[in-house]
């Protein structure tokens, strides 16, 4: 596809269909992708990004769907990312988190896209960052990644998103679970949802008594345990104002600024390694490797020697 000036005109005015098209480019990794994530890139770095992770079941989808509506009741322009375990038929995404955000999709400023992981570890798809990027130079004041949570490292989120909120239930052993997951060292906010449920207290205390013995963050921010009911929009308005205080401490402390070029390091170290990736296994090197494998297989060589030969 060529990128014409009117395509991107239509992207940069937030038009949907200009939207889904130049994101289907960018995570198919069609002709014309590069060219696009060029010429947007200059408009990109206004979008807050906002992270909604947590194990299965924890209503991150309802929590999303109420943040979206109350952002967009205040005059603010929102790009839903909704992170979906890959299909092993078709390799799209399963569980079509905008089937239940329908409500939302329709609304003014709001765009909604289902991502599939396609096997990346940290539970985020490998073009969520340029999917971001998109909806950034769209002119959305904010973009809500939620991502799948089954278990799987979610350190990604917290590199791509600026602020990081894990949600639990009170279910007994979640809290400690969450220790588990490794999700502690990622929040920056964390949400009790369905707080309604038995034995709501008892996990918001045990989770404020475990990052009391956390050491201080780099940034001293103080986290904050909240409660919320999202069925019922209950706690929606304080979490939102829970997210613009974290937004000012970063602001701040210039730690915003921190983030995000560290962040720029990642996707620079990973564009070179994708390049390389790319162009040094041409043909008369996969042919040359297929030649060496059967005398590496039974240790006449070393892969270690052989690769030093190869570069």
């Amino acid at each position: 596809m060529k990128i014409d000036d009117n395509f991107l005109e239509r992207v940069f005015s937030g038009d949907k269909r200009a939207i889904a098209r130049a994101i289907s480019i960018v995570e198919d990794e069609t002709e014309g992708r590069d060219e696009i994530l060029r010429r947007i890139y200059s408009r990109t770095g206004n979008a807050y990004k906002i992270g909604i992770t947590g194990p299965p079941g924890a209503g991150k989808s309802t929590l999303t769907n109420a943040l979206v509506k109350l952002l967009v009741s205040k005059g603010y322009k929102v790009g839903v990312i909704a992170i979906d375990p890959t299909s092993p038929f078709t390799g799209g995404a399963l569980l079509g988190d905008r089937i239940r955000m329908n409500d939302i999709g329709m609304l003014d400023g709001v765009y909604i896209r289902s991502m599939a992981t396609r096997g990346s570890l940290g539970g985020l798809s490998m073009n969520v960052v340029e999917a971001c990027d998109v909806l950034d130079a769209s002119g959305k004041d904010f973009i809500l990644i939620e991502t799948v949570g089954v278990g799987q490292s979610e350190l990604d989120i917290a590199k791509t998103a600026d602020t990081t909120i894990v949600v639990l239930v009170p279910e007994s052993g979640d809290a400690i679970q969450a220790m588990k997951a490794g999700l502690m060292e990622i929040a920056d906010i964390f949400v009790l949802n369905k707080s309604d449920r038995e034995g709501a207290d008892g996990v918001a205390a045990t989770l404020k008594n475990i990052i009391h013995l956390k050491p201080p963050t780099e940034d001293n921010w103080i986290i904050n345990v909240l409660k919320t009911i999202g069925s019922q929009n209950k706690g929606i308005e304080e979490l939102l104002a829970e997210v613009d205080k974290h937004k000012a401490h970063l602001e701040e402390s210039g730690y915003l600024k921190k983030k995000r070029i560290a962040n720029l390091t990642k996707k620079i170290y990973e564009l070179v390694h994708n390049k390389l990736n790319f162009t040094f296994w041409d043909s008369a090197k996969k042919r040359s490797l297929d030649e060496n494998l059967n005398e590496i297989y039974e240790k006449r060589k070393d892969p270690y020697s052989y690769v030093e030969s190869i570069m």
